[in-house]
């Protein structure tokens, strides 16, 4: 990792709205200038003493928050938009532009054409080489083309439309696709919707549904025999695709809230969803050269697909947005099994159980999780016993549970130079069942073999030396001071830290929290 100044560019967003099934919707969209991604929210939080009123949280949106924290702007001029004849505009690389493919298709607007996710990838790429136009076009910028580049923040629906034009090279110019610098998407289906356990099928034509099968997603996104073979659609292709760590995946684990259908969609969908998309479909992944695959940096918040709870208006959502954007620091945090034990009355028999990893992520100084993932709302990651003690399975031991990302912007305080957070580590006592008959001596629901919550510390260079972290669990006692602090060994940009854990009795768990730590933005 270098130590010197860090220039940090920032790029044109171009934010992609999720679906509209009917007329009606269309025509909502079309009648609304940023298409969702102006929609703020106001969640209430308790308070300690019960005879106060609750206290208000306001998140204003997303476009007022990136214009108030980083100086972008709105595109529109004398009511023109970008593709509108006559729009003479000069863009600012800080602009914000709506992709509004759905206006040809609204009745409000007179649309006629087709919804058709192969035509809306086409028109991104048209869009992206305009943006590039107007930004390049401006010589106060001092960008030349071959150095333009832009984000694509996508919800739901969205991020399919930017997949089809990133991945299918049918679907958009190579001259577009080059330049998608970061790919961000909101609660996208990235493996298909299922509804009552049963991918929506081909042949359901109403609305445009058959959109969200993950055959026809497979084609959409180009993929090969071999790929469309596995049944899936969430694959990115390593070294054909954008870069797998230029993507991240935002997920939304609250289903109660998503009021859409009159509540029919969350009962379809299910547990383990955010009401529309399931927790599993909502990440992308790839797979590299030794057939494992590699997870995308994703994070989870407890959030509806969309609504007054919904998941592109809420701080968490932001905040994720913004530090993959603009941020610091990349962490990717994973837990590395050594070793499980069993309740000493079971220790010599055959066993089924499935463990559960929790994680909860947050900033110093903040009301909000960077990541939420619990068992009470379906968003743990999960291994099964054999999968964490067969020799065979070796590779399932390790569990990526989240990526977040650290911003020198947001810390608390200006004369405190660390970047801080703490990150709580849950494993929950299994079911386990003896003989396919479930066991329950001594067992104490919710209980779990091991919780704890480590503060981690990351100090930039100063003064020409090199990173340094210090960390300690909760649990102990003693306090950290600044003599504490100890180098991260980089190699290059990246650098491995890993902290030990083990249960104090059994049954429990033990093993390594591995966080792969990079610079971001340098």
């Amino acid at each position: 990792m270098t130590d010197g100044t860090k220039v940090k560019a920032r790029y044109p967003i171009i934010y992609v709205r999720g679906y509209a099934m009917t007329g009606s919707e269309k025509d909502e969209t079309a009648a609304d200038p940023f298409c969702g991604f102006n929609a703020g929210s106001t969640v209430y939080r308790a308070v300690s003493d019960r005879n106060k009123p609750a206290q208000r949280f306001v998140f204003e949106s997303p476009v007022v928050r990136l214009m108030k924290d980083f100086g972008y702007s709105n595109i529109y001029d004398n009511g023109l938009d970008l593709p509108d004849p006559g729009f003479q505009g000069l863009l600012s690389p800080q602009s914000i532009i709506i992709y509004r493919y759905y206006d040809d298709t609204a009745p409000l607007l007179g649309g006629q054409q087709d919804a058709s996710i192969e035509r809306f990838a086409r028109g991104l790429s048209d869009l992206i080489l305009r943006v590039r136009d107007h930004v390049c076009g401006n010589a106060t910028n001092c960008m030349s083309p071959d150095g333009f580049r832009c984000y694509l923040v996508a919800h739901s629906m969205g991020g399919l439309i930017c997949r089809a034009f990133l991945q299918n090279p049918a679907l958009g110019d190579p001259v577009a696709r080059a330049a998608v610098d970061k790919f961000f998407t909101y609660a996208t289906p990235h493996n298909g919707i299922d509804m009552a356990g049963v991918n929506v099928p081909k042949w359901l034509s109403l609305f445009d549904m058959s959109n969200f099968n993950r055959g026809y997603l497979a084609g959409l996104f180009g993929y090969d025999a071999n790929l469309c073979g596995k049944g899936r659609s969430d694959y990115l292709r390593a070294g054909k695709d954008l870069d797998i760590r230029r993507c991240f995946c935002m997920i939304g684990s609250n289903r109660s809230d998503y009021e859409v259908a009159q509540g029919l969609s969350r009962t379809f969908s299910g547990h383990g969803s955010d009401g529309l998309v399931r927790i599993e479909n909502a990440a992308l992944c790839s797979i590299d050269d030794a057939g494992n695959e590699v997870p995308v940096a994703t994070a989870y918040a407890y959030r509806s697909h969309s609504g007054y709870f919904g998941i592109v208006n809420s701080e968490e959502a932001y905040q994720n947005l913004t530090r993959f954007l603009f941020g610091d620091v990349r962490i990717d945090v994973s837990v590395e099994v050594a070793a499980v034990t069993l309740p000493p009355a079971i220790k010599d028999r055959k066993v089924d159980a499935l463990y559960q990893f929790e994680v909860l992520a947050s900033p110093r100084g903040k009301p909000w999780f960077l990541t939420r993932r619990t068992s009470e709302e379906d968003s743990v990651a999960c291994r099964s016993h054999d999968e964490l003690t067969d020799p065979s399975t070796s590779a399932r031991r390790k569990v990526y549970l989240s990526s977040v990302f650290l911003a020198d912007i947001s810390r608390v305080n200006p004369q405190d130079p660390s970047l801080s957070y703490s990150l709580t580590l849950g494993v929950r006592v299994p079911d386990y069942k003896v003989d396919q008959i479930l066991w329950f001596d001594q067992h104490y629901e919710g209980a779990y073999l091991f919780r704890d919550t480590l503060i981690v510390e990351i100090l930039p260079p100063a003064r020409g030396d090199g990173w340094k972290v210090r960390y300690r669990w909760q649990s102990e006692a003693a306090a950290p001071t600044p003599g504490d602090y100890q180098p991260i060994p980089f190699s290059g940009d990246r650098a491995k830290l890993t902290v030990a854990f083990a249960s104090a009795s059994a049954p429990g768990i033990s093993g390594n929290l591995v966080f792969d730590i990079s610079a971001w933005n340098a």
